[in-house]
């Protein structure tokens, strides 16, 4: 799958109880889509990530495409013995790396930078990392939290007190990112692990998206789609029917089933490789 295209599982493996989408938008007024995102799903792990390229540096498409790409590769080149929480933090430490690195040896490309939202879920529990604006959503029993802190000049403001939550919603400074990938050698990242339960629904998006809906009506447009790929879509099409003056990316994670009956982890060490060698 290309990163930035749709990911539909209509009929997802049952052993997953998981139902994993991805859409990305160029929205209603700009005419190139500096948004990506892309998922995996196995028996055993679900990821989804998004990411935003930074319109004031050159090349925010490319780094928001390659952070994407260097993610899903990383993951899945990690062994499959650790943990997905443990796999995925290091999968975005590698995107980091490898979009710096294209900045440096690239003149056209130098200071390119994006914003990386990626979670996993494996066995009933949630690990997201993320570094910039964009944000994770949860759906539980109607109500709709946001998981992510906005690592921008006026969220900062506002968990010092200095903003209010509604100042700082349309203050200058809401999209200035005070952390992204690419920008240094080494990204400080948020980690975020939880259980999840039979029910709930998960949304990371861009800032195209929840600067045009609010949080309370995200969650609730992808908890009522029929799927998780129906939810995405009524999601940019909800915000393209306002009006955004950005590009716009949803992924939605719906669980469906019991996260626990999912595959565990192999053994690590010499019985794990046993095991694997002989396909037990």
């Amino acid at each position: 799958m290309r990163p930035g295209q749709p990911s539909v599982r209509d009929d997802p493996p049952a052993s997953t109880g998981i139902d994993l989408a991805a859409l990305s938008d160029v929205g209603t007024e700009r005419d190139h889509n500096e948004d990506a995102c892309g998922t995996l799903l196995s028996n055993r792990s679900a990821v989804l990530a998004v990411a935003d390229g930074v319109s004031s540096s050159q090349g925010g498409e490319v780094a928001s495409q390659m952070a994407i790409e260097v993610l899903l590769r990383a993951f899945g080149e990690e062994p499959d013995d650790r943990p997905a929480g443990q796999r995925l933090y290091r999968a975005v430490q590698q995107a980091n790396i490898e979009v710096y690195d294209r900045s440096i040896a690239v003149p056209e490309l130098h200071g390119m930078a994006t914003t990386l939202l990626a979670l996993a879920v494996e066995r009933g529990g949630l690990t997201a990392v993320h570094v910039g604006d964009s944000r994770l959503y949860l759906w539980r029993e109607g109500r709709t939290l946001q998981l992510t802190k906005d690592h921008t000049l006026a969220a900062e403001r506002m968990r010092m007190g200095v903003l209010s939550a509604e100042k700082a919603r349309v203050h200058p400074d809401k999209s200035v990112l005070t952390r992204s990938v690419g920008r240094e050698l080494i990204v400080n990242r948020d980690r975020i692990s939880q259980p999840l339960a039979a029910g709930d629904v998960l949304v990371a998006c861009s800032d195209g998206l929840y600067n045009v809906l609010e949080d309370q009506e995200i969650g609730a447009l992808a908890a009522e789609a029929r799927n998780a790929a129906a939810a995405c879509r009524a999601l940019v099409e909800a915000a393209n029917r306002r009006g955004t003056g950005d590009n716009l990316t949803a992924g939605v994670l719906r669980v469906t089933g019991d996260l626990s009956a999912a595959a565990a982890p192999p053994p690590a060490g010499l019985v794990g490789r046993l095991r694997r060698l002989v396909g037990r």
